[in-house]
């Protein structure tokens, strides 16, 4: 069901307005579509003046850009860490613009709008942590045999 984005029927004191017209089709907003995390899944809506918004409901990729080398890579989302929008939205893994995500690459904040844009554009926050190397045997008998 649409959403009337009209103007309130009630004014300030809490009086009524009575309308001089009916709703108009023009007024009507769209209902929103929740992005969550999983395979690829777009979905095409006709909007006023014949343009198409390409809607997506589902994706599993994110085009991540590094702002210290100014290159963008394609990255698989995992999760969503937060999102300011709803705290709600974490639990469901929901994605809209201004959540941080949890990357191959590491955390990123989304700039696009999924909803409206069909696809998911992040800026990088900060670097996944590399695995620590475990020291070979090798080592940890030269470090003790320097010890001692």
């Amino acid at each position: 069901m649409g959403r009337w984005q009209g103007r309130s029927l009630t004014k300030p004191t809490g009086g009524r307005i009575w309308a001089r017209r009916k709703k108009r089709k023009r007024e009507m907003g769209s209902d929103f579509i929740e992005t969550h995390i999983g395979p690829a899944q777009r979905v095409l809506h006709r909007v006023k003046g014949g343009g198409v918004k390409c809607r997506l409901s589902a994706a599993d990729v994110a085009n991540v850009l590094d702002p210290r080398t100014g290159r963008a890579r394609k990255a698989r989302i995992l999760t969503v860490v937060e999102n300011p929008a709803d705290p709600h939205f974490v639990r469901r893994n929901v994605l809209t613009r201004g959540a941080v995500i949890e990357t191959e690459i590491g955390r990123a904040k989304v700039t696009s709008r999924p909803g409206q844009n069909g696809v998911i554009n992040a800026i990088l926050l900060e670097q996944a942590r590399e695995p620590e190397a475990k020291p070979t045997e090798e080592a940890s008998a030269e470090g003790e045999a320097a010890g001692k």
